[in-house]
């Protein structure tokens, strides 16, 4: 990952209410973090990555290029942007992640030949089925 404390900088955090667990005390207090952040705007990340982000992420990236993120799973403020802050980095540790070509493979000598056993025993099996007096 690039510059974990220059990353987080360029994030936007606020506090809202919560409908979470918790009550009165949810009822009254801001404990819902949203996180936003620009991907169009970040300085830390080249044009290919900033593609591949936008491609990955993009059921969660709004029109203008921002990435939303929400937690409200305890009735903590801090925890909460704590949860939101792991979830951000490890969504851009996934979409940065470049998949590994696949390397095609043949079938094994053995592999072929209990295919073509099995294929055998299926066919005499239903060989057998048929009635001997045709």
């Amino acid at each position: 990952m690039k510059n974990k404390d220059q990353l987080l900088a360029e994030l936007n955090f606020k506090a809202v209410l919560s409908g979470g667990p918790g009550g009165q005390h949810a009822n009254k207090t801001s404990t819902k973090i949203l996180l936003e952040w620009n991907l169009s705007q970040s300085a830390l990340f080249s044009e290919e990555e900033k593609e591949r982000l936008q491609q990955k992420l993009k059921n969660r990236i709004t029109k203008e290029g921002i990435l939303q993120l929400s937690s409200d799973h305890t009735r903590s403020q801090h925890k909460n942007k704590e949860i939101v802050q792991t979830r951000f980095l490890r969504l851009l540790e996934d979409g940065l992640k470049i998949p590994r070509k696949r390397k095609k493979t043949k079938p094994s000598k053995k592999s072929k030949l209990k295919r073509l056993q099995n294929k055998k025993r299926q066919a005499d099996k239903k060989a057998n089925r048929k009635n001997p007096l045709l």
